[in-house]
């Protein structure tokens, strides 16, 4: 490809974190979001502009969302201020052992009404990217008319040129059945030109094991990498599982969170850079392997070296 511009649709969410039993509870905040952390390592990859499209509202969080974007290196042109709504906002509480538990307040987030006209970019606005990623996500939040939105402006996008990358990342709570993500969630799979699910969301969802899913995805017309956690990615191409070296195993596990997410970002930045296939899965697999070995999603930004 030779356009290497990036659009990442989805949630920016303000991020709480604390201690479960602490008292008073003193709560650390950060910002983030599936398709938001994919989006920052793209840029800290160095790819010429990654936009992140979503809608915020117009209060000081949303101000203090978009100052952030801004100084990991995104471009803001498509993030829509709507306004009466606010950012979506999750608690994550970490018990004495370490165990990590979520709660979520995004049910009126502005980003829920991305795409209908309230505020914010239509997709074609997005026409110009090379390619153009979401997640289940980022669609599971979205309205019945944003869905179909993006569902019909995909196909002139992609016979123009453009990519479509998708990843499933299903989270139960966001469906209101399994049936329904299925449904859905086919219909965008359907017009990926590169898929990235992950092993465990799609056993989650549709049951089976790691042959049936291989089967289902080896039927798409796409470039597929089935995410496999610790034993790598599983590459298809052509309907045909492809050969890949075998890829090491992180010495130090710290964190999960983020894994998915940066690995689709060192995927796409180096087959836009014009790498190979397998190669492009052992630097996503090296990315995500070195976020799993500190807390967070989001890496300490690395000192600049000395010249």
């Amino acid at each position: 490809m030779t356009n290497t511009t990036v659009a990442c649709i989805g949630e920016a969410m303000l991020e709480l974190s604390g201690e479960t039993g602490a008292e008073p509870l003193r709560l650390s905040n950060a910002f983030a979001g599936d398709t938001l952390n994919t989006a920052v390592y793209l840029a800290r990859l160095g790819l010429p502009e990654v936009a992140y499209v979503t809608l915020l509202g117009q209060d000081a969080v949303s101000d203090s969302m978009l100052r952030y974007m801004a100084s990991e290196g995104l471009s803001t042109e498509h993030v829509g201020r709507h306004p009466e709504r606010l950012p979506g906002i999750y608690l994550i509480e970490n018990d004495p052992d370490g165990e990590r538990h979520f709660r979520y307040w995004r049910e009126s987030a502005a980003a829920r009404r991305l795409f209908t006209g309230e505020a914010g970019p239509a997709p074609e606005a997005l026409a110009g990217y090379g390619l153009i990623y979401l997640s289940g996500i980022s669609v599971a939040i979205l309205s019945e008319e944003a869905r179909a939105a993006l569902l019909a402006f995909l196909p002139g996008y992609r016979a123009a040129g453009g990519r479509f990358a998708f990843d499933s990342n299903y989270r139960p709570r966001l469906w209101s059945s399994p049936e329904e993500a299925r449904t859905v969630l086919a219909r965008f799979w359907a017009q990926a030109d590169i898929a990235l699910p992950s092993i465990d969301d799609e056993i989650a969802l549709h049951g089976g094991g790691e042959a049936e899913t291989v089967a289902r995805f080896a039927a798409l017309n796409a470039e597929v990498l089935i995410k496999r956690g610790a034993a790598g990615p599983l590459a298809i191409t052509g309907g045909t599982v492809q050969e890949l070296a075998a890829f090491p195993r992180a010495e130090r596990v710290v964190d999960t969170t983020g894994a998915g997410d940066s690995f689709n970002a060192g995927y796409f930045a180096a087959r836009l850079q014009g790498a190979s296939i397998p190669e492009a899965a052992v630097r996503a697999h090296a990315l995500s392997m070195e976020v799993i070995g500190h807390r967070g999603a989001i890496l300490p930004r690395k000192a600049p070296q000395p010249a």
